[in-house]
């Protein structure tokens, strides 16, 4: 079984900006301690022989190829805009930066 002690729960905890009663760190010491012993039975039962991965299944380029097909000229796509400047969307502004 992990050492996952108290001590080490309310220092995660304060790592993470965590408040945590006595009752908390109680059970979150049984529960990581509980993750921690299922990730190295894991690890144990892969060994050193399986190389890690991040797909089951090899892949390669997932991407689509970049075809330039007809689309709309700025005119069009600024037809049905509320407001716009210099050729682009104009809106309001969200955040109170210049």
């Amino acid at each position: 079984m992990s050492e996952i002690t108290p001590e080490l729960v309310r220092h995660l905890a304060g790592l993470a900006r965590i408040e945590v009663t006595d009752a908390e760190v109680a059970q979150f010491a049984s529960q990581l301690a509980v993750i921690v012993d299922s990730v190295a039975t894991v690890k144990a039962a892969v060994g050193s022989e399986i190389q890690a991965t991040s797909h089951p299944i090899p892949m390669s380029n997932v991407f689509r190829e970049d075809v330039v097909r007809p689309s709309l000229t700025q005119k069009q796509a600024l037809s049905g805009a509320a407001d716009s400047d210099s050729g682009r969307f104009k809106v309001s502004a969200i955040l109170d930066e210049d």
